[in-house]
């Protein structure tokens, strides 16, 4: 079942960011669907965060739609290589976004593969949010797209309900220059799968 946007309108990020692990997310591009289990994400919150983009405020082109209201798509350019995905969650004008880091293929390995360039699957297809988002067709095109539409949306599937002592807690990764908010146990992991950028 699609996620409604009520999902994404909840006020606290770090609960969101937390039980997207599990979830199924899917994308059709160009008639190619490929989909699989978020297994690793990172919570960022606007007012109070200094690893967000939208710390104190800080409203450019590129952080606009941070302030939509929850349940649309916030993709930027990383390093001038990677785009990274994030999921904006929370009412409008908080800015709180859920950064997918990896995921555990499911459908359109095939696809994902040719995308990536590579021959054989292996836990580097989708670990990594560079890497996930190159092989479900996700670029800066899907700036604000909407997560209850038809190209990029995520679905529950009680069958794969996990216990707590599956998801695992760490500090954030690559955020050194964000002093204390640094150690903020704010990235979930799904503890069984191979496909995660970092255990």
């Amino acid at each position: 079942m699609k996620l409604p946007q009520s999902y994404y309108l909840q006020d606290d990020v770090v609960v969101i960011a937390r039980d997207l692990i599990g979830k199924k997310i899917l994308s059709v591009m160009g008639g190619e669907l490929t989909s699989g289990i978020i297994t690793e994400t990172e919570a960022y919150r606007g007012y109070d965060d200094k690893a967000c983009h939208a710390h104190l405020g800080r409203f450019t082109e590129r952080t606009k739609i941070m302030y939509e209201e929850g349940g649309v798509a916030y993709v930027y350019l990383c390093y001038g290589i990677h785009h990274l995905f994030n999921i904006i969650t929370n009412s409008k004008d908080r800015a709180d976004a859920v950064l997918i880091r990896a995921v555990e293929p499911l459908a359109g390995i095939e696809v994902m593969l040719e995308r990536r360039s590579k021959d054989q699957l292996d836990k580097t297809l989708t670990s990594g949010p560079g890497n996930f988002t190159k092989a479900f067709g996700l670029d800066r095109s899907h700036y604000g797209a909407d997560l209850t539409g038809d190209q990029v949306w995520i679905e529950e599937d009680k069958s794969l309900a996990l216990k707590a002592e599956e998801i695992s807690v760490s500090k954030r990764i690559g955020i050194d220059y964000a002093e204390e908010d640094k150690d903020l146990p704010w990235r979930f992991y799904l503890n069984s799968s191979i496909y995660v950028s970092k255990k």
